[in-house]
């Protein structure tokens, strides 16, 4: 079994640490968990990839920018040649507090301009995703500049034991199944 994991970020050092790529935080973190080789530069994105129980997990760090993820994602299931059922993507998501983690199997893009591009991409919502939170402390017309900016220090004191949740969640996903790992975790 095979499943394409994607964390949803922006390259470039300038937004290594800002809340919008929460995505590609978890997924070094998957990687180094799971002592993963080091991301290469691939077409459209940096992918490693690691077994366990089984299962081959392809991680991705697309590199079109959020706005274009979906076309990452795309190329990736037709070249891996991985089911839809089988992709879960960890996106930053302002409508929940910071570090809260609820996993879904499909849903709006709420105004997040990767989700968007992942929808439009693949004709439907109905891909699982992993919805960190980053909050929402900003002022009226200024999300983007929000979660293009850095996590606070005592933010990312904190998100060692979420983005921890979010690899469990991802091995969840591939090893329970959704449904399960639905239930398991967004009770937390």
């Amino acid at each position: 079994m095979k499943y394409l994991i994607v964390g949803l970020g922006n390259i470039g050092a300038e937004y290594e640490l800002t809340r919008h790529n929460i995505g590609f935080l978890v997924m070094d973190q998957l990687a180094d968990k799971h002592q993963a080789p080091d991301f290469t530069l691939q077409k459209l994105a940096h992918k490693t990839e690691f077994k366990y129980k089984g299962r081959t997990f392809h991680l991705l760090k697309p590199t079109t920018y959020m706005n274009l993820s979906g076309k990452a994602i795309n190329y990736w299931m037709q070249e891996l040649k991985i089911p839809q059922a089988n992709v879960l993507v960890v996106v930053d998501d302002i409508a929940l507090p910071h570090a809260k983690l609820r996993l879904r199997g499909k849903g709006s893009d709420g105004g997040h301009n990767g989700l968007k591009n992942i929808q439009e991409v693949l004709g439907n919502d109905k891909y699982a995703r992993i919805r960190f939170g980053v909050g929402n402390d900003f002022h009226k017309g200024e999300q983007v500049k929000y979660v293009l900016s850095n996590f606070t220090q005592e933010q990312l004191d904190t998100l060692n034991e979420p983005m921890d949740l979010a690899c469990d969640m991802v091995l969840s996903f591939a090893t329970i199944g959704l449904d399960r790992a639905m239930n398991t975790h967004n009770k937390k």
